[in-house]
């Protein structure tokens, strides 16, 4: 395949609809491929989703034991993370990205990996959350799991603890949460995080509680978690945000690291789709690092203020289709275009990823050419932030690690 070395190519993969420029891409290693063979549809039955064990009980308990904080005071309060420069070289960002750096301790720490990147923009229409236009990126640890708000506008970030709520008695009390976490998605008040096996679990940007202002909380102390005696504990985090639901599989668990082409699909990432004029959509996808059988990518209807589109506590998914290639760690979709980031790693030694671009042929049943270009060393999930114009991912790997956003025409408010 011949690798391609100029400043644009000047044909655009495709036409975008009236009113909107043609699509042309930039960069400096383009590679086209044909369109990938075509492959069985998957089976929308096997993408249902029931909602899961409810948790108003212990998330009662803890609006009363623990003071609240919103997003925005959250974002203003004191003792935020500094955002630097300089990290998009090692971590082998293309140029002109737009690139956010954490600290040196979040920037080489193997002990928390970045997995998945969402926004504002996914969250409303008009993008805005208070002043801040917020950006939002989640870790996993050994058996713990965290989300991290990003303030663009004053370059600062908070940590805040994600956890699974439950009784201890009549008490409130929490625990770590056991997930890769692979993906995240905003939209209105909720958050969704990717659970491979079972599909999605659901936070609340409504219901972040404070230790540092609560009478019984405490941000001493990193090796506990939740209640013990009569003082709360979130491994030093100030912040702590439990999960208010989840969607799992209504067929069975999916598999945890094979996939099988059939069947509950294994949710790796999640994104949302909010192109103007067109209901919002979710979009999950499973990583599968082999060819055969391909992973699987499908879309969900969303609803302003309710979220994922349900009947009777069952979600169903409106459309679903093979991958373009294996190790795909994420996907987004805006005005029928998607990126997808493709992991090239091998044993040798880390490669850096890929950008796959290309749109769904209908009438084809399949992906159109393929556009791939250089971008990152491990790529992850993805988020269209469109008033920006640009499609953000994650560098997940310590010392190459980077939040950046490439420009990308059809990711827009249009």
């Amino acid at each position: 395949m011949k690798v391609r070395r100029s400043l644009a190519i000047a044909t655009p993969l495709v036409a975008m609809a009236a009113g909107v420029p043609a699509y042309t891409y930039l960069g400096t290693d383009n590679v086209h491929n044909a369109a990938p063979s075509a492959a069985a549809a998957p089976s929308l039955g096997d993408f249902a989703l029931k909602k899961g064990s409810d948790r108003a009980a212990p998330l009662k308990a803890m609006n009363k034991a623990l003071k609240k904080s919103s997003v925005t005071a959250l974002l203003n309060a004191s003792g935020q993370r500094k955002l630097g420069s300089g990290c998009g070289g090692k971590a082998g960002v293309p140029a002109k990205s737009l690139v956010y750096c954490f600290n040196k301790e979040d920037s080489t720490t193997k002990k928390w990996v970045p997995q998945g990147v969402t926004s504002s923009s996914d969250a409303t229409a008009d993008e805005a959350w208070g002043a801040n236009k917020p950006m939002m990126v989640v870790w996993y640890a050994d058996k713990a799991i965290r989300l991290t708000f990003v303030n663009p506008a004053k370059k600062t970030y908070r940590h805040v603890l994600l956890t699974y709520p439950k009784l201890k008695g009549k008490s409130a009390n929490y625990t770590d949460i056991d997930l890769h976490a692979g993906g995240v998605a905003w939209f209105g008040n909720y958050v969704y995080v990717a659970d491979t096996v079972h599909g999605l679990r659901v936070f609340d940007v409504t219901k972040i509680f404070d230790l540092g202002k609560s009478k019984n909380g405490t941000t001493k102390k990193k090796g506990l978690v939740g209640l013990h005696g009569k003082t709360y504990y979130g491994h030093g985090y100030r912040y702590v945000m439990p999960q208010v639901g989840s969607w799992q599989h209504k067929n069975g668990d999916a598999p945890l690291t094979k996939c099988k082409g059939s069947g509950p699909p294994r949710t790796s990432w999640v994104s949302v789709d909010r192109t103007a004029r067109q209901q919002p959509k979710l979009i999950t996808g499973e990583y599968c690092a082999t060819a055969s059988p391909k992973g699987r990518v499908a879309t969900w209807p969303m609803k302003v203020g309710t979220g994922l589109v349900s009947s009777g506590g069952v979600a169903k998914a409106d459309w679903a289709a093979p991958l373009p290639d294996k190790k795909i760690q994420g996907a987004v979709r805006s005005h029928d275009f998607w990126w997808f980031t493709h992991n090239v790693d091998t044993a040798g030694g880390a490669k850096r990823g890929q950008l796959l671009v290309t749109s769904w042929n209908a009438q084809k049943k399949g992906w159109g050419g393929v556009q791939r270009r250089t971008i990152s060393y491990g790529p992850e999930d993805l988020s269209c932030f469109r008033g920006q114009r640009r499609v953000w991912t994650v560098a997940e790997h310590a010392g190459k690690r980077a939040l950046w956003g490439t420009l990308e025409e059809p990711c827009n408010t249009n």
